[in-house]
């Protein structure tokens, strides 16, 4: 019984990025682009992400300084931190400074015109996600962002350069999983526009 629902899971999962693959490639080119066009002007890519899609945004900015599956120049990335002392240092009231403001906080501090924001939100109604993408507006930035479903608010807040990439689930696990997948792609589908084409590796 155990061996069958873990089957299914990757059922599941593979189900959905199939079914997916086709719906989300247009979205996921022009995120490629956005984001080529922002490292090659000079300017960096700042990743958040909101509950356990945290550690996606890390992983994923992790990749742009690394790279990917090649050999490259590092890309200028920052994953934005959601613990910590940033966090304990927040006032508590007074001024609108509460812990739901600490993305955006780091967006004005660190962000500038021609950076890149990537967001990931599997419900798209993160407070703390919409006040990102604001922030993101205010320092004349483009925003990626990943969501689940119809994007939820964020969907309503999206500018007409920025990019939407929603996963068509309402599972957050199987929505997690297909952002791993279009992390991948980002990375990838940039160092083939810096590096050429190759052949996929086995």
């Amino acid at each position: 019984m155990l061996e069958q629902r873990i089957q299914q899971h990757f059922i599941d999962s593979a189900d959905l990025k199939y079914q997916a693959a086709q719906a989300l490639s247009l979205p996921i080119a022009s995120a490629v682009q956005a984001m080529l066009a922002c490292v090659t002007s000079g300017g960096k890519v700042l990743a958040c992400g909101c509950g356990p899609s945290v550690t996606d945004a890390q992983m994923f900015a992790a990749l742009c300084v690394t790279g990917f599956e090649r050999d490259r120049p590092e890309l200028a990335a920052l994953a934005l931190t959601a613990q910590g002392g940033l966090l304990g240092s927040l006032p508590v009231s007074g001024g609108g400074g509460n812990a739901q403001h600490y993305l955006a906080r780091q967006v004005r501090a660190l962000g500038q015109a021609g950076d890149l924001l990537v967001v990931l939100s599997v419900t798209g109604n993160d407070p703390c996600a919409l006040e990102a993408v604001e922030a993101a507006h205010e320092r004349d930035m483009m925003a990626v962002v990943l969501s689940g479903r119809t994007g939820g608010a964020l969907a309503g807040r999206m500018r007409e350069t920025d990019v939407l990439i929603c996963v068509p689930h309402d599972r957050g696990a199987r929505v997690r999983e297909v952002h791993a997948l279009v992390l991948h792609c980002l990375c990838d589908g940039v160092d083939a526009q810096l590096l050429g084409e190759q052949e996929m590796p086995l």
